[in-house]
């Protein structure tokens, strides 16, 4: 596949992006549909680098390899065998853009699927599906047909048996307004699951719950219209884990589920700033952790003027600047 490549690669790099995307068009991957050259070329990129492949396909690395890389690994390898200029600070791009289609067809896995890690833990690894990189291997030989044939039979059965086996671990949670939905497996979503049903139903106020993302479906959950009238614009990556509207106070809870990362520090509620610039409600940003323990060993990063709330100790708050509560005491 033909495509306008960013400076720095080499031919030989720009060989193998193209013909991984010949073959990913070809296993039924819809390239073309990506909105521009540099979306299709990370996504080969990345790819390319879970299998750890440096100047020929035979090269690929699977999970029959134990060979797994995390997404800043992934960066660094694309960055030194590719001629990529990738920020470390991209890392969600990677998951969440450029490897997402893949890991939804299940050639590309990571180590959750295995060993019932967090999705979203940033210990787990990548690495190419067995059958996938059987058939890279077979690229430009005379098995390649062959192969694509007996992948396509073996891709169908496992694809299915994926479905089934990420359809029974989901955690069910249940929404102020009665809705039910199913999270996918992990910490992170069990605590947004007492997010919305202890946190909300306690300091809530009739809280709507207006956006939930969960590790596999960004937008799992979305009220786009509510959104649009309080004048959030959704920008993917942007979003805190949950979004939840008060309309009988007109506040406005931005709530960050702390597993791994993205605490309500300085550099987050700068972000998040930007994106309800318009908005007129009045801003609560909350950061949840599962336990007390926990949340005190990260209390240092949040920024001040938010809210943090463990979900074991879910009676009660802490308030980061108390001028505000000083009429109380009068």
């Amino acid at each position: 596949m033909r495509i306008k490549f960013t400076e720095g690669k080499s031919e030989q790099v720009q060989k193998l992006y193209s013909d991984m995307l010949d073959i990913l068009k070809a296993v039924g991957i819809p390239v073309d549909t990506l909105p521009s050259d540099r979306r299709r070329e990370k996504m080969a990129g990345a790819c390319l680098a879970t299998g750890q492949i440096i100047k020929s396909f035979k090269d690929a690395k699977s999970v029959m390899n134990g060979s797994f890389l995390k997404t800043k690994d992934i960066i660094k390898f694309e960055n030194d065998y590719y001629g990529e200029d990738i920020s470390l600070g991209s890392y969600d791009d990677i998951r969440r853009k450029d490897l997402k289609p893949l890991l939804d067809e299940g050639l590309v896995i990571n180590s959750s699927e295995l060993d019932q890690a967090a999705t979203n833990d940033p210990n787990r690894g990548y690495t190419l599906s067995a059958p996938f990189a059987t058939l890279l291997r077979a690229y430009n030989t005379s098995k390649w047909e062959t192969q694509l044939f007996k992948f396509t039979e073996i891709h169908l059965k496992a694809k299915e048996e994926l479905g089934r086996k990420r359809a029974m671990e989901r955690i069910p949670v249940t929404l102020p307004s009665g809705v039910t939905l199913e999270l996918s497996t992990g910490e992170h979503n069990l605590l947004q699951k007492k997010i919305v049903e202890d946190f909300l139903s306690l300091y809530g106020m009739g809280a709507e719950v207006l956006y939930i993302g969960d590790s596999i479906d960004k937008f799992l959950h979305r009220d786009t219209e509510a959104l649009q009238q309080l004048h959030i614009t959704l920008e993917h990556g942007t979003l805190p884990d949950i979004v939840a509207y008060s309309r009988e106070r007109n506040l406005l809870f931005l709530i960050e589920a702390y597993h791994s990362s993205n605490p309500m520090d300085n550099e987050r509620v700068s972000s998040l700033k930007q994106l309800v610039a318009d908005c007129e409600a009045s801003v609560v940003y909350v950061t949840a952790f599962l336990s007390k323990t926990e949340g005190l060993k990260h209390l240092k990063e949040i920024a001040w003027n938010t809210e943090v709330w463990f979900a074991n100790e879910p009676n009660h708050m802490i308030h980061l600047n108390g001028h505000k509560f000083l009429e109380a005491y009068k």
